[in-house]
């Protein structure tokens, strides 16, 4: 049997995982959710979060992966055969995702390009970059008009997003992945902090953080608030899609498990801070130079793809300096996006190469050239305006969710949690204690549960023909392909 590749360097593996965690969800998810949840107020829940769910959760799954030596499915089987096909499950979930996440990574390389461009004269599309946004998506007449068309720009442009998941996965976890990392990630974070401190000094950004930060106290009660505080930080974090499985089961024996768990949770947590300072300042300065609402760009990828560039604009009138801010910001989006993706790829990888017996290159090949297929599908414009939306609150709310409720309930009754901590104690630098056994027995449950329980009477009290199809018929493939790979013999030693 082949001896296991383990990361180089602890800052590698760090780097790493944090960079999974980050995300481009981070720079509009978690702004409106404050902003919707009593500003301020919503701190406090997410903070609570972040202790009695994020860490904990965390921890687990790091100390799982490194236990078992192996990703979900291996990890899942470890506590009885028949829970490996929860694992399959969890992994599905990253390749799904993966094909409409490829599409908006894709609009970023496109407005990079456009900021070159704006740059050397070209063309001039800053002031107005709606129009550049509805060039490259288009639009459709519901989710069914598929005759509307397909975007020659994000299909161009995905296949260049899943060359660099291809030849950055294909190559290892310490000649991949850690070295991408090792770039991608702190390039990342210089990047925000200076569009963060750049964002500050633009007028009216004071009216976006008062917007943001002015506490509802009166909210604070209300369950939907916690709620909401958990999902952000539960989804933030990449728990429960085999992510942090898969990079647990490749750190060496002796590292700090608990350490560098709450350094990967608070990292992520400081991001998401970052992000909320330089989206509301900069909606602070559109509304007041503008005098649009908080709303007027919604809370998605037109923040990212209509507000900066507009912001951007404004900053000087210097084309050349216009597009070269452009070009910076469109690459930090690339790169938070770029990290993540290669995470989610090397979440199924892992899983799959612990069962079969099959070459690391080729078994990548195959993902990409699927994940490269479905990406095409949500590239045409009514897979990018209708269908990307639908297919991810339905994986999100109801299989993410389930899979983050099951993990810590069995881990709990078939390996022990008590295990669990002691294992992360062994070379932990300080210790965690009982707490961390009540918290993944009662506290994550009942609350994951609620969610769980909450997002399902939505949903079926909410359900339409193109959720029935696009959203259910989605969750029913990926379980039908967990079952096939669940059901095929174990190849390697296990």
């Amino acid at each position: 049997m082949a001896k296991r590749e383990l990361w180089n360097s602890r800052k590698g593996f760090i780097y790493a995982a944090v960079g999974a965690a980050i995300g481009l969800g981070n720079l509009w998810r978690f702004p409106f959710q404050a902003y919707k949840n009593g500003g301020g107020a919503f701190f406090l829940p997410y903070i609570v979060a972040i202790f009695t769910c994020g860490v904990p959760l965390m921890i687990l799954e790091y100390q799982l992966g490194r236990n078992v030596r192996g990703g979900s499915t291996k990890a899942f089987r470890s506590l009885g055969k028949r829970f490996e096909w929860f694992g399959w499950v969890q992994i599905m979930i990253p390749i799904v995702v993966m094909m409409f996440y490829c599409t908006i990574i894709s609009v970023s390389v496109v407005f990079m390009v456009y900021s070159l461009a704006h740059a050397f004269g070209i063309v001039d599309w800053m002031s107005e970059p709606g129009k550049l946004m509805g060039i490259i998506v288009g639009s459709a007449d519901g989710p069914f008009d598929f005759a509307a068309g397909i975007s020659k720009y994000m299909l161009g442009f995905i296949m260049i997003v899943w060359f660099g998941n291809w030849i950055i996965v294909k190559k290892g976890i310490s000649g991949g992945i850690e070295k991408a990392s090792k770039l991608f990630t702190p390039l990342l974070m210089v990047l925000m902090v200076i569009f963060m401190f750049n964002s500050l000094r633009l007028n009216g950004a004071s009216i976006g953080l008062n917007a943001l930060f002015t506490p509802r106290f009166e909210k604070i009660l209300n369950p939907s608030i916690w709620v909401a505080a958990y999902a952000q930080v539960f989804f933030s974090t990449t728990l429960a899609v085999g992510v942090m499985i898969a990079y647990g089961s490749y750190i060496p024996d002796k590292w700090d498990i608990v350490n560098s768990s709450f350094i990967t949770v608070l990292s992520n947590a400081s991001f998401d801070i970052i992000a909320g300072i330089t989206v509301f300042s900069t909606l602070g300065y559109l509304v007041n130079n503008l005098g649009v609402d908080f709303n007027s760009f919604g809370n998605g990828a037109g923040i990212a793809f209509v507000a900066f560039p507009i912001a951007i604009s404004t900053i000087t009138s210097n084309t050349v300096l216009q597009g070269i801010i452009g070009f910076v910001f469109f690459l930090c989006l690339f790169v938070a996006g770029l990290s993540s993706s290669i995470s989610m790829l090397e979440s199924f990888t892992t899983g799959a190469l612990d069962k079969f017996n099959i070459k690391r290159e080729k078994l990548v090949s195959i993902i990409s050239l699927v994940g490269l297929t479905g990406s095409a599908c949500f590239s045409t414009y009514a897979g990018f305006n209708y269908i990307l939306d639908i297919v991810d609150a339905h994986v999100g709310n109801y299989i993410i969710a389930t899979l983050g409720l099951i993990e810590p309930v069995l881990v709990c009754r078939y390996y022990g949690i008590d295990r669990i901590r002691e294992e992360a104690n062994r070379y932990s630098d300080f210790k965690i204690g009982k707490w961390f056994d009540f918290l993944l027995k009662y506290v994550t449950p009942a609350l994951l549960g609620i969610t769980v329980v909450t997002n399902f009477i939505k949903g079926v009290t909410e359900v339409t023909l193109p959720g029935l199809m696009y959203g259910w018929g989605t969750v029913v493939v990926m379980l039908i392909c967990a079952t096939v790979f669940y059901k095929k013999s174990w190849k390697t030693a296990e």
